[in-house]
């Protein structure tokens, strides 16, 4: 090599080199879910540990085939009382003061929620856009906050194919304000009940859920299954990043719980070779208060 191999004499050179290794190592952020246990803590007090960059608000879990959209947010409030949850607005600001984006999760892993048709995923669009988004209207659940997207994780309900519909009626509406689509499908590939939605293009982070799925979590003793999962989803999937979604506790899902020193030294190095690799997705917010995962990993993500 001789006079072309570059001097690392030079305290200046190896300073910028040394910044630019440590930039692309710790290039990804932690998104966590919140809002199905009242002990995790307000939506506040999660968005000051600075630990997340994006925050799901989880989960409109009632809506579709002519249901009146309903919130579920555990014992944080009451949907159906006088003031429901319109004081989260307060929190709701607070955290995207900090740069943290909030997003309202439609779905999750109880019965309640269903498409039928096109018409009736536009309709649900509408009322996303107008009640949580940049639209008006005069019943908004969570107040005049204006949230910054919606997040799908739909697992159970019907109607699959039109989530392209509703993920399309979401887009249209553009406002002040970009709106973020997003995504938590299983980690088989593809996705049963997100592959349609997926396909469209329109979605700009996805997070796979790497737990309570044995043929693709990862297996300290079967990496292999792990990997073929995370490479068919990185190379298959037009969005901009891709998360690493795992339990936060042993306790927070019936099996997938990756420990935080196998997180950090044999996952994350391999998913950070993917181009499209943007961090580590948690569930919930009250295993990671209780067991401090993304404390711990954080540096390393």
């Amino acid at each position: 090599m001789g006079k072309e191999t570059c001097s690392l004499s030079n305290p200046i050179l190896s300073l910028l080199i040394f910044l630019s290794l440590f930039s692309t190592t710790n290039a990804g952020d932690i998104v966590v879910y919140w809002g199905q246990n009242e002990r995790e803590g307000s939506l506040t007090e999660t968005c000051n540990t600075g630990l997340y960059k994006i925050v799901n608000i989880a989960f409109l879990s009632t809506f579709g085939n002519g249901r009146k959209p309903q919130l579920n947010l555990a014992g944080h409030c009451n949907p159906l009382s006088n003031n429901g949850c319109k004081s989260l607005s307060i929190d709701i600001k607070n955290c995207q003061k900090k740069g943290i984006k909030i997003m309202l999760s439609i779905g999750g892993g109880v019965e309640g929620y269903s498409l039928s048709s096109n018409e009736d995923a536009r309709s649900v669009g509408d009322y996303i856009w107008n009640n949580f988004l940049g639209g008006t209207s005069k019943s908004r659940p969570l107040g005049d906050a204006v949230l910054d997207g919606v997040d799908f994780d739909i697992e159970v309900g019907g109607g699959e194919v039109f989530y392209i519909e509703l993920a399309r009626r979401v887009s249209e509406h553009r406002g002040n304000k970009k709106v973020y689509l997003t995504a938590a499908p299983q980690c088989p590939f593809p996705d049963q009940n997100l592959k349609s939605a997926l396909s469209t293009g329109l979605f700009d982070y996805v997070w796979v859920q790497f737990y309570n799925n044995g043929p693709c979590q990862y297996d300290s003793s079967n990496r292999n299954k792990f990997q073929k999962s995370w490479n068919q989803w990185v190379s298959t999937i037009k969005v901009s990043k891709i998360y690493v979604g795992v339990p936060a506790s042993l306790s927070s899902a019936s099996s997938g719980f990756v420990p935080t020193r196998v997180l950090v030294s044999q996952v994350l190095p391999f998913v950070k070779r993917s181009g499209k690799y943007g961090g580590v997705m948690l569930w919930d917010r009250f295993a990671d208060k209780e067991n401090g995962y993304g404390r711990i990993i954080k540096a390393s993500v």
